[in-house]
């Protein structure tokens, strides 16, 4: 019988690209990283200041944008490069890193005033009333 040989393909699979976890300075990131690779998926920490071209260059399977200390309005906030939402790679923002994507792809937050307990009040019957 003769031997098997796989035809070439022009892309990697995906086990060997990479998610990038870009750190945005939450407390958090090493964890997501981590998270990402329990899952059996290859991951790396970057910092947010890598560019466009950086990220092309390691065509990664899909970028997480992590937390941050800082709100995306302070002077100073840690800042990615938008063009790297240009470049199509699937992107998942989480906290800081959301609101971050929200802001450099035109979106709006909207600040919502907390309600007062007066209009959450719930007296439905609780359970074990009327128990004896």
């Amino acid at each position: 019988m003769g031997e098997v040989v796989p035809l070439p393909t022009s892309e990697p699979a995906a086990e060997e690209r990479p998610v990038l976890v870009l750190d945005c300075g939450g407390q958090y990131s090493q964890l997501i990283a981590r998270r990402v690779r329990e899952c059996r998926v290859y991951s790396e920490l970057v910092p947010h200041t890598i560019t466009p071209e950086a990220l092309r260059a390691r065509d990664p399977l899909a970028l997480v944008l992590s937390g941050g200390p800082a709100s995306v309005y302070a002077d100073g906030a840690p800042r990615v490069d938008p063009g790297i939402f240009e470049l199509g790679i699937p992107t998942l923002g989480i906290c800081y890193g959301m609101q971050l994507m929200a802001q450099d792809l035109r979106g709006r937050r909207a600040v919502r005033e907390p309600a007062s307990g007066a209009d959450r009040l719930d007296e439905s019957p609780r359970l074990g009333d009327g128990a004896a």
